[in-house]
């Protein structure tokens, strides 16, 4: 008998578990992935045909164009206004029996694929992007083939969008296959290319360029530059370097190419202009030119100017030496001063006379 009673603790016991595993499976929200401008089915969990069942969607009543038909609730041309969190209720009491997300999106179209080897001769990237959203979450696989061998495949830890693999090859007549599929739920597309090594070898512009002008020569400007950081062996795979200049006065370009040097000197510059000047690079053998360098600005050497005389000094020094009389227009020399007597005599001279008169 007890074991009777125990069997059947156990029985109701596991029977109230899938009861409340399938309920929390019910609450719990799923996501449901639907394609814009399509219409859509969302079926309220597992309840029959005849149901009686009320929606709301992210906690208001479903407002938009919409059908009803027992436990399923229909929309009609979805667009991004539809997303939300859906929740249906079973009539009369209105116990929530289901939860779905419903995302809006579009199916992914062919990436745009794109590869570049800018640390010669140790590997390459490739980078892709989407011309045209989808709106829902998208990844991305990458497959590379080389001589019919899969390539490793690392991701970018600083883009997203972007892989790096290394050549098992130097110097390979072998074309690499990479393909690149978007995968989405609502579907996928792949973007297939192939190259050749030497095809996609770029490197990156050269760096601290720096442009300075040449004391007491009015036509110079020294300017120096360093190879890109991201060139490991610069000393087996040489860059060369093309230098272009221009006066900010002119739209024209000049324009040097130089084998291997680091540093050129224009002999050409326009006397007191502001110059802009860049610099590219390119593996000597192979590949394709960098993109220009971060403009620098700079003014060939212009002479001090010689200190400017005051004007007034300059006319005052050449009345005084040309005129022994100064003229009405020229400042007036100051009387030397006179002392107590030579004053008292000037001021009764008048009086002095007139009594003389009166003796006479």
């Amino acid at each position: 008998m007890a074991n009777l009673v125990t069997s059947l603790c156990c029985v109701v016991l596991a029977a109230v578990v899938v009861a409340y595993a399938q309920r929390r499976s019910q609450l719990v929200a799923r996501n449901q992935y639907e394609r814009m401008g399509n219409d859509v089915t969302m079926q309220c969990g597992s309840l029959d045909n005849d149901a009686s069942v009320s929606w709301k969607v992210n906690g208001t009543d479903v407002k938009a164009q919409h059908h009803l038909e027992g436990p399923r609730l229909m929309l009609t041309e979805v667009d991004l206004g539809h997303n939300g969190l859906y929740s249906c209720f079973q009539n009369p009491h209105g116990e929530r029996r289901d939860t779905i997300y419903l995302h809006i999106g579009i199916p992914p179209r062919e990436p745009t694929v794109t590869c570049r080897s800018n640390t010669y001769p140790k590997g390459f990237y490739c980078s892709w992007h989407q011309l045209h959203q989808t709106f829902i979450p998208t990844t991305f696989e990458v497959d590379v083939q080389h001589n019919q061998r899969s390539l490793e495949v690392q991701k970018d830890p600083d883009h997203k969008n972007r892989c790096r693999v290394r050549f098992p090859e130097v110097f390979s007549s072998f074309p690499y296959k990479v393909n690149v599929t978007s995968v989405n739920a609502l579907g996928k597309a792949s973007t297939t290319i192939s190259f050749e090594e030497s095809s996609i070898v770029k490197p990156d512009p050269p760096e601290r360029v720096t442009a300075t002008p040449i004391r007491h020569n009015a036509r110079r400007l020294e300017v120096s530059w360093h190879s890109p950081a991201t060139w490991p062996d610069i000393d087996n795979f040489p860059l060369k370097y093309f230098l272009r200049y221009r006066p900010l006065i002119r739209e024209q370009w000049q324009h040097v190419e130089l084998s291997d040097s680091t540093s050129h000197t224009i002999t050409d510059a326009i006397a007191g202009k502001e110059y802009i000047i860049q610099v590219a690079a390119k593996d000597t053998e192979i590949g394709t030119w960098s993109d220009w360098s971060v403009a620098v600005h700079a003014t060939p050497w212009i002479e001090d100017p010689l200190p400017i005389t005051s004007t007034t000094e300059v006319d005052y020094t050449t009345e005084a030496k040309t005129s022994p009389i100064p003229s009405s227009n020229a400042p007036q020399k100051a009387e030397q001063p006179v002392g107590g007597a030579a004053r008292l005599l000037t001021h009764f001279s008048p009086l002095l006379l007139g009594m003389l008169l009166l003796f006479m």
